[in-house]
């Protein structure tokens, strides 16, 4: 098994990422050297999942302290990195820690405190995750397959470690099930329009994890045709009563387990849980360029990367990067505390 290289790290008063946007056919770092630099990662995807969202605009916040700490830059800190990205609510969760941890201190000290509280913050994403990947690895113990085959996971997007500041989401109990000695398989969604199932694919082969790359399209098929035992997908906002925003094609593969009596599980820190979000309907969904839609990304044939046209530049795009699975489609909700019902998430509200 190949270790996973890290998503986020400090390196002196600046900060490193893996560009996903390169993946999966380039392995390529960026330097984050200001405030402008770290929002732009996270508004253009270089970086992406909620967790790791939440942990770059932390650094994000020291980076822009590094020279001047006063209430107005702090202020502009938050301001810029909040308006980046609208539906990942692990991005305010981390900006209001921030806001907590600096804003009582002298600005003499912000600096400081700043990297260590961002520090501190990817600290306890990777053992958070830890945690899930722990709680599910139980509950897929329990899951029954005939003659020994291995047990067939299905997700959607990318909620491994690539999305996180380590072991991912909803990717952390299939790795956990897999150093276990269970035999996994994990049927991967493309998810169109950003193809973030080729990560997850990517992140698998690493870890020698045994896995299918499919079209969207074809998860309903498998799981009539009995091929699946398990869906389980990230988060990037949960309501109050458990209504969760995912990658937007999450809901229909909701609707198809569910037509086919299998669980469907949604995995995510404590941290993803927006209480004052009462249900779905008031989680904001973020609606992206259409060239998103219209362009695709590649290597040619002589190996070099290339964006290639699939639709008319004026063709007519509807591009939301989300939907809103119903609290009722899902069996559980894995975080660091457990595998709750999506009614009983009240109890974690003071955690």
């Amino acid at each position: 098994m190949s270790e996973p290289c890290p998503t986020l790290r400090r390196d002196g008063d600046e900060v490193v990422i893996l560009d996903q946007t390169r993946l999966p056919h380039e392995e390529s770092y960026v330097r984050l050297h200001d405030l402008a630099s770290a929002a732009a990662a996270i508004r253009d995807m270089q970086v992406r999942g909620a967790p790791l969202i939440g942990a770059t605009a932390a650094y994000g916040v020291a980076l822009a302290l590094r020279h001047t700490a006063t209430d107005e830059a702090l202020q502009q800190a938050l301001d810029v990195l909040r308006a980046t990205r609208p539906t990942a609510v692990n991005l305010h969760w981390a900006l209001d820690r921030m806001r907590a941890a600096l804003q009582p201190l002298p600005p003499s000290s912000r600096g400081a405190a700043a990297w260590a509280e961002a520090e501190a913050i990817r600290r306890d994403d990777a053992a958070t995750n830890a945690r899930i990947g722990s709680h599910g690895l139980a509950a897929f113990r329990t899951l029954a397959t005939p003659n020994g085959r291995p047990l067939q996971f299905m997700t959607h997007c990318n909620a491994g470690w690539l999305a996180t500041c380590g072991h991912g989401t909803a990717l952390a109990p299939i790795y956990a099930a897999h150093a276990a000695g269970l035999k996994v398989h994990v049927w991967v969604s493309e998810t169109r329009p950003r193809n973030q199932g080729l990560l997850t694919a990517w992140e698998l082969t690493r870890a020698g994890v045994p896995h299918t790359l499919i079209a969207d399209n074809a998860a309903g098929w498998l799981m009539a045709a009995g091929r699946v035992d398990a869906v389980i997908v990230g988060a990037d906002r949960i309501a109050a009563n458990g209504d969760t925003a995912n990658k937007v094609g999450t809901y229909l593969k909701a609707l198809a387990a569910r037509a086919h009596g299998l669980p469907f599980y949604v995995a995510a820190p404590r941290s993803t849980i927006d209480f004052a979000c009462p249900d779905g309907a008031g989680i904001p969904i973020e609606e992206r360029s259409g060239d998103e839609f219209r362009l695709i990304h590649g290597v040619g044939e002589d190996g070099r990367a290339q964006r290639t046209r699939i639709a008319g530049e004026g063709a007519a795009i509807c591009n939301p990067a989300f939907d809103v699975t119903p609290a009722e489609l899902v069996t559980g909700i894995i975080c660091e505390f457990g595998i709750l019902p999506p009614d009983a998430l009240a109890s974690l509200q003071n955690h």
